[in-house]
């Protein structure tokens, strides 16, 4: 029965492959459909595209919480946000010259990738969960917000995996929190961007179904597991370089 009870539901094998598949239709859709296109096509594709960070920072709550060595889970966040971060600009629509290589030399959003924002993210979580006084958590959270601005879904990211964090032991406020903060997302879309951008940045929720199903395991094979605890660092850079070199 115990067998039969872990085979159900979604592995995060399973749902990071999920996640990454969505990730890759929403970067193609930036390149195919330049800008905020209004292309029924595009709109399809960005909207699958929001399954992804959902499940990405719920799994960067659980890396924090199962890793035996949280610098070198930190450091190979980070590492790999770095070697991230020319081909992310390269095939952002932000990208005007070699100046655009430096964050927030033209603007403060969107120059660089998710992965900075997801370092960040632990960040949060390694300050609030310190025994620092409050004021210094505080003060260091919003420290640590600014400086996660000019990533990917700038500081929603870090503060989704913060408060995904904070209550681990709860799912439906986990979400709860989560579509919160993706609603300050879509106040700033509306404002600065884009209408019907800023609508569909609620197609996160998506996303929850598949994490309610997550069963609490990584899968049975011992080696598929190895390959998946590396294959979204190596991808993410690899993929991102090739949609450059084909659009």
């Amino acid at each position: 029965m115990a067998e039969e009870k872990i085979s159900k539901g979604l592995t995060s094998n399973i749902l990071k492959l999920i996640a990454i598949a969505s990730m890759t239709i929403d970067h193609i859709a930036w390149a195919a459909f330049p800008e905020f296109s209004t292309h029924p096509v595009a709109i399809v594709m960005h909207i699958l595209g929001r399954i992804a960070c959902p499940i990405f920072c719920f799994f960067i709550v659980q890396g924090y919480i199962y890793t035996k060595n949280f610098k070198k889970y930190f450091c190979r966040i980070l590492i790999f946000a770095l070697i991230s971060h020319i081909p992310y600009v390269l095939t952002s629509f932000n990208y005007k010259d070699a100046y655009s290589f430096i964050p927030c030399f033209y603007s403060i959003f969107n120059q660089t990738s998710v992965l900075w924002g997801f370092a960040c993210g632990l960040l949060l979580i390694k300050v609030n969960d310190s025994s620092l006084k409050s004021y210094y958590k505080i003060l260091l959270s919003i420290l640590i917000c600014a400086i996660s601005f000019p990533a990917d879904w700038s500081c929603v990211a870090p503060l989704i995996i913060l408060f995904m964090w904070e209550y681990k032991d709860n799912f439906v406020k986990q979400m709860i929190s989560m579509v919160l903060m993706v609603s300050t997302y879509f106040i700033v879309y509306i404002f600065a961007i884009n209408l019907i951008y800023a609508i569909l940045q609620f197609a996160v929720v998506l996303a929850i179904p598949l994490l309610y199903f997550y069963n609490g395991e990584r899968g049975k094979n011992i080696y598929f597991n190895k390959f998946m605890k590396w294959l979204f660092y190596i991808y993410y850079p690899l993929h991102l370089t090739l949609i450059y070199l084909i659009f």
